[in-house]
């Protein structure tokens, strides 16, 4: 047994899983150093992802997808993580796009744009732009009634999957005035007049990934409206408290990967004739990780498990994200001390590894995010239970 605490699998999630571990380790690893070297997005995983039906996993049977629960899932983000953590990063951004629709959108809506991800057509979800990154209820883009339609205008910036996609969800204030509450969400086009992408960003990590940004001047009509005038940041954050497992999947991948890294370099390292494991700075620092991941992927398979369970997870995906993008932090740093100087060089696994972790802690939420809604929340429980007693 290892000693990495492993969640259970089921029957139905197990050919999943296998399917994952298998192009992670024949396809998507091999490629990884490759994709960071040349910022390269890998077309060729794509096409993998769909054929497998891996890329549409989450998506419900109705639509073309594979209907797996987000248990499930995220146990195939992890493994493919753990190879190459771009190709994860992809995946999750696919099913990032999917949920603003699979949650809010119409019939006919979902049977478009779900059944076209599930076959290969991405969507992208556009929230962001460049002053209002944590801060969604501050975005400036604007839809303005035009007809039977909207015109849409503004620019939406760190987009994963950008300019890669087709489809974009894009969040834009329909009444100003009305703050959080006038924020209203469109389906986009690439390909429609007015929609341009005119900057890739140029990442530290996850480097075969690709991120832009998006200008909009364009026109869309009154049917591109996904889910309710003015009520699209609850359909945002709804949207993120999924992500948010999704990325701790991520988290933990690349913290198992990097873990691995640092365990078989200390114990094939030696120094004054013996492994360097067997020095209580190395192996106390794996042992502190090893405990640290367990516990790790123990509240990543806990929130899925409430997502399935409808359940709300907007305070367990905060702490799942939080703690597991942290303990990948301190994997990958770990893998860095331990292989010493080749650590700090490419093209060692471990340098790319510690690169690729840092945007964990920042992507669906900085950390500083996640610890401003548990505060909240704990505020919130402590006034309940003041007003409960005073009653």
């Amino acid at each position: 047994m290892s000693v990495i605490w492993d969640p259970p699998l089921d029957a139905a999630a197990r050919p999943w899983v296998e399917t994952a571990a298998r192009l992670t380790d024949t396809e998507f690893a091999p490629l990884a150093a490759e994709l960071d070297r040349d910022q390269r997005y890998p077309w060729e995983s794509i096409k993998t992802l769909v054929d497998s039906g891996l890329a549409g996993i989450f998506i419900p049977k109705e639509y073309g997808g594979q209907g797996a629960p987000l248990t499930t899932t995220v146990r195939v983000v992890e493994r493919v993580g753990e190879g190459c953590a771009s190709t994860a990063a992809i995946l999750c951004a696919c099913q990032l796009g999917a949920f603003p629709v699979l949650l809010g959108g119409t019939e006919a809506q979902k049977k478009k744009y779900l059944g076209e991800m599930a076959a290969g057509t991405a969507t992208s979800f556009a929230l962001s732009e460049r002053s209002t990154g944590s801060d969604a209820a501050a975005i400036t883009a604007t839809a303005v009634r035009e007809g039977d339609g909207w015109r849409i205008q503004g620019e939406k910036y760190w987009i994963g999957n950008g300019g890669a996609s087709r489809y974009y969800v894009v969040f834009a204030k329909t009444d100003p005035a009305a703050g959080g509450r006038g924020i209203s969400a469109f389906m986009v086009d690439k390909e429609a007049d007015g929609v341009a992408i005119d900057e890739l960003n140029d990442k530290m990590g996850i480097r075969g990934t690709q991120t832009s940004n998006l200008q909009l001047d364009t026109w869309v009509p009154a049917d591109a409206m996904v889910g309710e005038e003015g009520r699209a940041l609850r359909l945002a954050l709804q949207t993120l408290n999924v992500g948010r497992i999704m990325v701790s999947a991520q988290s933990t991948g690349l913290a198992l990967a990097a873990y691995r890294e640092g365990a078989a370099r200390a114990v094939e390292r030696h120094t004054f004739g013996k492994p360097i494991i067997d020095n209580q700075g190395i192996g106390f620092r794996l042992a502190d990780v090893a405990t640290e991941l367990s516990a790790a992927r123990m509240m990543l398979y806990e929130a899925a498990r409430a997502y399935d369970a409808g359940e709300d997870v907007a305070n367990l995906g905060a702490m799942a994200k939080l703690y597991t993008s942290e303990v990948a932090h301190k994997a990958a740093d770990a893998a860095v001390q331990i292989w010493g100087g080749f650590g700090y060089v490419k093209p060692t696994v471990a340098e790319r590894l510690f690169r690729d972790q840092r945007i964990l802690e920042i992507y669906e939420g900085t950390s500083e995010i996640q610890r401003l809604v548990l505060a909240r929340a704990i505020r919130k429980d402590v006034e309940t239970a003041a007003d409960r007693a005073a009653a």
